[in-house]
């Protein structure tokens, strides 16, 4: 096991790791840069030292700061959360040839599934269903429109290199086909310096649905079950929850069966996700793995009992899965909603600013993964995740019922929340029925909007 552990990341999941390394044992520290200097990560880590100004560029995104971070404190192993460097191919490269453990898949496996190109293929080479689209990038628009004639519309280009929501534009007809390609060309060069696109079937009415998996060393394959991630912003995740209300038995045996298939092909290990478009008739398609922790990964501990992050660490120190598929159960159903700091009503503005009260829901069967305090600055920096509110309970109603009350206990002055989008999306009829679709969020939106005054 690992003598001391680097936590390159800040927030709630830098918390979350910390705290498992104190059960493991493991000395931490924290590398933060100077906005975070007061966060609760560092007064709780072992350790802290400070990578560089407040700006991600010059902090968290550095290879070179964290490296050096590494070595000035004697960390043999470095945990990278979710976001900035987690899915870096250069940074677990570099941390590999510098004799420190990355947290995580292999840096091949990082390489292969960060081009969704290249992972479309694989996955069609395992068996695994994904959707009709170009067999590689398109490059011009005269192959645009020849996989646009062969697909149909609507339809969706997206970034080789593009994750978290970024760099995919839908086209729902014929005449803005070449407006919208060279737009996301142009967004993917910017973006992430690789202006290669691919173009795929748009499934209208689509569920976003993902397997959690687990795999060691030594050939043992497990999947946590899934998530339904339905409920997406701009394709950011707000609501998470399992078992998915959609899916049915027959169903859910597909999307298991496709996730393992495409976890042995690709020799994936430790912990990753699988994502998944799920059709009107519940046959799924491959969009992309995420070879990381994810935001959500309470759902499925909470589901299983099983604490993915410390499953992460032991895997990289060598350890052997000590369970089969087998022996892993589920129970209840459980629900994650994001608090983010942010202004649903100003087109989800960010809010930023000092929390000057704080009062987190508590009782059975709720949970809160939070690093935010009473007096804590939330900076304008960062992505605006503030706290994640995860209940559990027997059933999908009583579940609902008990978010309900949880949010309802929820209170952050200082700064602006959408837990008011939350408890409305409670109470809409397709999210109670478990019948909602990716088009949700708009729909909630719509019927909060107020009434538009008629002229006379």
């Amino acid at each position: 096991m690992f003598t001391k552990l680097l936590v390159c990341n800040r927030g709630e999941i830098a918390v979350r790791i910390i705290r498992t390394c104190r059960e493991l044992g493991i000395r931490t520290v924290v590398a933060h840069s100077t906005a975070d200097a007061d966060s609760l990560a560092v007064r709780l880590a072992d350790e802290a030292v400070c990578l560089g100004p407040g700006p991600a560029a010059q902090s968290y995104l550095s290879v070179t700061a964290v490296l050096y971070a590494c070595a000035k404190t004697g960390a043999d192993a470095v945990h990278p959360g979710y976001g900035f460097l987690s899915e870096d191919v250069v940074f677990a490269e570099s941390c590999a040839a510098a004799g420190i453990t990355f947290i995580g898949p292999p840096a091949a496996l990082i390489g292969l599934m960060g081009d969704k190109i290249a992972a479309r293929a694989a996955m069609r080479e395992a068996g695994v269903p994904v959707l009709p689209g170009s067999d590689g990038p398109v490059r011009r628009m005269e192959a645009a429109w020849e996989v646009a004639g062969r697909i149909g519309f609507p339809l969706v280009i997206k970034a080789a290199a593009g994750g978290g929501g970024r760099g995919i534009s839908v086209v729902t007809r014929q005449g803005l086909l070449e407006e919208s390609f060279h737009a996301t060309q142009a967004a993917a060069r910017a973006l992430f310096h690789d202006d290669r696109v691919y173009l795929e079937k748009y499934v209208a009415a689509a569920r976003h649905i993902e397997v959690q998996m687990l795999a060691d060393a030594y050939g043992t394959v497990v999947h946590l079950g899934e998530r339904d991630c339905s409920v997406q912003r701009r394709q950011q995740k707000l609501v998470e929850e399992a078992p998915s209300p959609f899916l049915t038995t027959q169903g859910r045996d597909a999307l298991f069966a496709a996730a393992v298939r495409g976890a042995r092909r690709t020799s994936f290990v430790n912990a990753g996700t699988f994502e998944f478009l799920v059709d009107e008739d519940g046959k799924p398609y491959f969009i992309e793995m995420n070879t990381r922790l994810q935001v959500e990964h309470p759902v499925s501990e909470e589901q299983t009992g099983v604490d993915i992050v410390e499953w992460m660490i032991r895997i990289a120190a060598g350890e052997p899965l000590p369970f089969a598929q087998q022996d892993v159960s589920h129970s209840g159903h459980s629900i994650e909603v994001r608090i983010n700091a942010e202004d649903f009503a100003r087109d989800w503005a960010g809010s930023s600013g000092r929390i000057s009260r704080l009062d987190l829901p508590g009782g059975p069967g709720v949970r809160v993964d939070t690093h935010a305090h009473a007096g804590y600055f939330v900076p304008p920096y960062y992505d605006s995740l503030l706290a994640k509110v995860i209940v559990s309970a027997p059933t999908r109603d009583r579940a609902l019922r008990r978010l309900d009350r949880a949010l309802g206990e929820f209170r952050c002055d200082g700064v602006t929340t959408n837990v008011d989008f939350h408890r409305k999306l409670l109470r809409h009829n397709d999210f109670t029925a478990g019948t909602y679709r990716l088009d949700v969020v708009d729909a909630v939106l719509a019927e909060m909007a107020p009434p538009r005054e008629e002229n006379t």
